[in-house]
C-alpha cells in the first residue's frame, strides 16, 4: 500500500541571508571607493557606516522571518544592493558638488528616505496579512490614483520643475504623487480586470484571425488613454503618461490574453502622441529636443543640453569607466537625480550599467514568477502590475538618458535621489513580499 509523506517546503531564509550579506558588501565597497578617492575615507566611519547596513539588512531578514517567512529569498537582496549603489553614487556627487563650491547633504536625504522605506515595506506585511483584501478598495484606489495625478495641477500646490508639473509642495519638499498614484491604479486594474475578463478575452469580432474589442467594451480603454493624454498636454509629461498606459495594457493582455487588445492600445497612443506633439507646442518642443537633441542651434537654445551632457559624459566612461569617484558627474544637470544612470555610467562603465540593469531584471523576474506562482486571479494581475510598472519605469528612464525615447522627469528606481519614488518603490516591494509569501506557502488555497 503506497504512503503518502508531507514535502516540507523550503522557505529559502537562509539563502536570502547569504545574498543580503553579498549586497551589504557591495553598498559598503562602493562607499569606500567613493570616500577613498574624494580623500574621506576614515577607517571608523567606515566600520560605523558597515555596522549599520549588516543592522537594517538583518533588521528587514527578521521581519520577513517573523510576518512572510515563505516571501520570495532574492527580491530584498537585489533591492538592497541597487539601493546600497545608489547611496554611494548621490554622496558622490555631493562631494562633487562640494569641489565647486555647492554644498549639498542629497547623500544624507536619501539615506532617511531609505530608511523610511524599508520601514514602509515591513509596516505593508505587519498590516497587509492577506493581499486579498485589497480586492475590496478596487475602486476607492482608482480614485486616490486620479486624485494623485491631478494635485500637480492644483494652483499653488503644484511645482513645475525642469519642464514638467509633476510636483507638488509639501512642507517645503517636493513630493512625487504620481508614484503613489501607479501602486493605486495596479490595485484599481486588478480588481476591475478580474471581474470583466471574461466579457473583455470572449466577446468582440475577428479579423485577420484576431478576436478585437467590441466598441461598447472599449470604455477602460479609452479613459485611461484619456487620462494620459491629459497627463502628457498639462503636466507636460510624457514618462507618466506612457507608465500609466503602459501598466494598463499589459495587465489587460494578462488578463485577456489577447495581443489584439495590445495592438489597439498601442495604435491609440501613438496617435494620441503625435497629435499633441502636433497641436501643443510645449509637447512638440520635448520631441524637437529628442529628435535633434545634437543641432547646435537646439543645443544652444538649452532644450537638450542636460541629454547631450549625459551622452557625452556615458561616452567617456567606456567599457569599464572612470572608477568610482573619478569622474565628473557634477558637468551634467540633475546629476543625482533625472541623470544618474548616467553618471553611474561615466564611473562604471558600459560593464557597470549591464550589472546594473541585471539586478533590475532579477527584480522584474522575481515578480513575475511570483504572478506564475500565485492561484489567486487577483493576486496574478497585481504582481505582473507591479513588476511591469518597474520594468517599464527603469525603460522609461534608461531610454530617456539614452535617447531612445523623449526625456522624462520619472527617476530610476532605488538609484536615483527622490523621497516619493523610494518610498513608493519599497511599497510595491513589501506588496511582492506579501504576495510572494502567501504563493509560496503550503496552506494556500485557491479562492
Amino acid at each position: 500500500m503506497a504512503t503518502v509523506t508531507d514535502v516540507k517546503v523550503r522557505t529559502g531564509r537562509r539563502g536570502e541571508l547569504g545574498l543580503l550579506g553579498l549586497a551589504v558588501a557591495i553598498a559598503v565597497l562602493a562607499r569606500g571607493l567613493v570616500d577613498y578617492h574624494a580623500a574621506y575615507l576614515e577607517i571608523d566611519q567606515m566600520l560605523i557606516y558597515a555596522g549599520a547596513c549588516t543592522a537594517v539588512a538583518l533588521g528587514i531578514h527578521l521581519a520577513i522571518r517573523r510576518w512572510a517567512p515563505y516571501a520570495d529569498p532574492v527580491l530584498v537582496p537585489a533591492v538592497l544592493g541597487l539601493n546600497g549603489i545608489g547611496l554611494a553614487m548621490i554622496r558622490r556627487i555631493d562631494f562633487a558638488y562640494a569641489a565647486r563650491g555647492r554644498e549639498t547633504d542629497f547623500g544624507q536625504i536619501q539615506t532617511m528616505w531609505t530608511l523610511i522605506g524599508i520601514g514602509l515595506a515591513i509596516a505593508v506585511l505587519v498590516i497587509v496579512r492577506d493581499y486579498r483584501v485589497l480586492r475590496r478598495f478596487t475602486y476607492t484606489a482608482g480614485v486616490l490614483g486620479l486624485i494623485g495625478l491631478l494635485l500637480p495641477l492644483v494652483p499653488g500646490l503644484g511645482l513645475q520643475i525642469n519642464g514638467a508639473r509633476i510636483w507638488i509642495s509639501v512642507f517645503g519638499r517636493s513630493l512625487q504623487p504620481g508614484e503613489f498614484a501607479k501602486i493605486a491604479f495596479v490595485i484599481f486594474f486588478a480588481g476591475y480586470l478580474v471581474s470583466n475578463r471574461d466579457t473583455l478575452a470572449l466577446a468582440g469580432p475577428k479579423v485577420l484571425g484576431m478576436r478585437f474589442p467590441r466598441p461598447r467594451d472599449m470604455g477602460p480603454l479609452a479613459l485611461v488613454w484619456a487620462a494620459a493624454m491629459l497627463v502628457q498636454i498639462y503636466e507636460r509629461d510624457l514618462g507618466t503618461s506612457l507608465l500609466l498606459f503602459g501598466i494598463f495594457l499589459s495587465m489587460l493582455y494578462v488578463a485577456t490574453e489577447r495581443i489584439s487588445w495590445v495592438i489597439v492600445g498601442m495604435g491609440m497612443f501613438a496617435v494620441g502622441a503625435v497629435a499633441a506633439g502636433a497641436l501643443f507646442s510645449h509637447v512638440g518642443s520635448r520631441y524637437t529636443a529628442w529628435l535633434h537633441a545634437l543641432d547646435a542651434s537646439v543645443y544652444s537654445s538649452g532644450a537638450s543640453e542636460q541629454l547631450v551632457r549625459g551622452l557625452f559624459g556615458m561616452a567617456s566612461g567606456g567599457l569599464f569607466g572612470t572608477g568610482l569617484g573619478e569622474g565628473r558627474p557634477d558637468l551634467v544637470p540633475y546629476a543625482e537625480s533625472d541623470f544618474i544612470f548616467a553618471s553611474l555610467g561615466e564611473e562604471l562603465g558600459l560593464t557597470g550599467l549591464m550589472a546594473i540593469l541585471t539586478l533590475y531584471v532579477i527584480i522584474v523576474q522575481r515578480a513575475m514568477r511570483t504572478a506564475i506562482g500565485v492561484r489567486h486571479g487577483f493576486g496574478k494581475l497585481l504582481a505582473t502590475g507591479l513588476g511591469f510598472a518597474m520594468a517599464l519605469q527603469t525603460f522609461i528612464v534608461v531610454g530617456g538618458v539614452t535617447r531612445v525615447i523623449p526625456l522624462t522627469g520619472l527617476t530610476t528606481p532605488f538609484l536615483a535621489y527622490g523621497g516619493s519614488s523610494m518610498l513608493a518603490n519599497w511599497i510595491v516591494v513589501g506588496l511582492l513580499l506579501r504576495i510572494s509569501d502567501q504563493a509560496r506557502r503550503p496552506d494556500e488555497v485557491a479562492a
